[in-house]
């Protein structure tokens, strides 16, 4: 019996298949391309120095965390289509032992810095998620480090690499800053674990967390078609927290008046945990050697001092208040309420250059996903920094009506942590303009995540984020005008208040 003919439709469909690889059995390692495959995760390539030898993944962490000094390259592993074949570095062998265990890997989501930067400390993390390391003494033995042991730096080679560059490339042909933020976060934190790491195997080591960002200052444009550098070292250390000052460096172009090559600087706060009970643990020593890092560990110093000035004014105040506001303060909020009341009891006559904080408002949820999550198993910082600022972009885009120009990143408070299956909200609103200055109108965003449990009916603020954005002058020329935000509710005006308070406190 013959069989039935074959329609010419199915004809491709039964090519495909007659030529197609049987699939790969599963296994409980990560999962990784064969070279023919094409892929979509990054690595760094690092040969080793003895060619008889394979690329293990230890003597890649070895030797990323003792040259210091070594800008860290970050390449994309998969071919750009106007190649003709595949690069090297196109793929990653299945064989290769870059291939970890599920639970040493962080979630697929990442970008290639973090990707590069986790792969380089996984061997302090394979010792912390050792269950023989859960009885193993805690790492109390305190050394004195320099900065320079600490230093380490990226380098991103847009100017070749044009993968990379798409992947970090904006509709408006600038470097993505929500990524950059990801990546400085992830940098930072490499340097941390550098410089609390004692090198000895027989204790568990310190779980360290991003505690705020302070301050984040973008000096000038990121272009994506010229190479990029981000550095760190860690500049301060108290007790049981870190402070690690980030640098982004690009070369200028040829016809730029400005030969500084620092794009921008940002300051992060980390704290030391101990992996098993979660107190507070003492972290390494910091000795400074050059006259830069002397001067450095003394605006460290004097920024510690200020915060527990803060601190300590804030808990005096309230305390000689009793919990209510003092008399100059509910002159300022009368101040700000009063434009306020004006749109709420008579809309008609309220000021048409003038708009509610409320009806600035955007908002976006998600369910955290395994794929966003950190190599402690919690959804990593700089993940949350980079949905926040994509939000508050988007709020000073739709409250200007033109493109925003990323100024500062003014501050950032991880106040609890964010773990795999969490449903978050990010709240976003403008919270106060500065008009003043015409030429460069300032217009400040606010990000508030909050972590629900419907399950509960519960819902507690995880983070807090605050941005700051102008225009380009092009637009202003035009006819641009900035509107000013008031506040319609006291809680608003307090929020306002305590922004320009901190602004001011740190700008002295």
């Amino acid at each position: 019996m013959k069989p039935p003919p074959t329609s010419p439709s199915l004809l491709p469909l039964i090519r495909f298949f007659s030529t197609a690889k049987p699939p790969k059995p599963f296994s409980n390692a990560i999962y990784a391309p064969s070279p023919e495959e094409p892929i979509t995760q990054t690595t760094t390539q690092i040969k080793p120095t003895n060619p008889s030898l394979k690329t293990p993944s230890e003597t890649h962490q070895n030797r990323v965390l003792m040259e210091p000094n070594k800008a860290i390259p970050v390449v994309s592993t998969f071919a750009s289509p106007f190649d003709s074949s595949p690069s090297p570095t196109a793929s990653i062998d299945a064989s290769s032992s870059l291939r970890k265990p599920l639970s040493l890997w962080p979630g697929m989501y990442h970008s290639p810095v973090t990707n590069a930067l986790w792969e380089a400390r996984s061997s302090i993390f394979e010792r912390l998620l050792d269950p023989a390391k859960d009885n193993a003494p805690p790492q109390i033995e305190i050394l004195t480090k320099r900065p320079s042991q600490s230093r380490t730096s990226i380098l991103y080679n847009f100017s070749e690499d044009y993968i990379l560059r798409e992947q970090y490339r904006d509709p408006w042909n600038e470097v993505r800053i929500g990524k950059l933020l990801e990546d400085l976060d992830a940098l930072a934190g490499t340097i941390a674990v550098k410089h609390c790491s004692n090198d000895d195997h027989t204790t568990r080591p310190l779980l360290l967390v991003t505690a705020s960002v302070d301050k984040m200052v973008l000096k000038k444009p990121l272009r994506v078609d010229t190479e990029l550098k981000i550095a760190g070292a860690v500049t301060w250390v108290g007790r049981s927290s870190i402070e690690i000052r980030m640098e982004v460096t690009q070369s200028q172009p040829e016809n730029s008046n400005s030969t500084d090559p620092i794009a921008l600087t940002a300051n992060f706060m980390f704290v030391a945990r101990d992996s098993k009970t979660g107190k507070s643990a003492p972290v390494n020593r910091l000795s400074p050697e050059t006259e830069q890092e002397k001067m450095l560990l003394k605006e460290g110093e004097a920024r510690d001092r200020l915060r527990k000035k803060i601190r300590e004014e804030k808990k005096k105040a309230f305390e000689k208040s009793g919990g209510h506001s003092l008399h100059g303060e509910v002159n300022r909020l009368k101040t700000l309420l009063a434009e306020g009341r004006v749109f709420c009891d008579m809309p008609a006559l309220a000021d048409r250059d003038s708009i509610l904080i409320r009806d600035t408002h955007l908002e976006n949820s998600l369910i955290c996903q395994p794929q966003q999550r950190n190599l402690h198993g919690r959804i990593f910082g700089g993940f949350l920094m980079h949905r926040a600022f994509e939000l508050a972009f988007s709020t000073a885009y739709a409250f200007v009506g033109h493109m925003p120009s990323f100024l500062e990143v003014d501050h950032v408070d991880f106040l609890r942590p964010v773990d795999v299956g969490d449903f978050l909200r990010f709240k976003s609103c403008v919270l106060y303009t500065q008009l003043e200055d015409p030429d460069q109108p300032l217009i400040n965003i606010e990000v508030i995540a909050h972590v629900a449990r419907p399950e509960l009916r519960t819902s507690e603020v995880s983070n807090t984020f605050y941005f700051t954005f102008t225009v380009h002058p092009d637009a202003l020329k035009n006819g641009l005008k900035i509107r000013n935000v008031v506040p319609a509710t006291e809680e608003e005006a307090r929020r306002v208040l305590e922004r320009m308070d901190a602004e001011n406190c740190f700008d002295v």
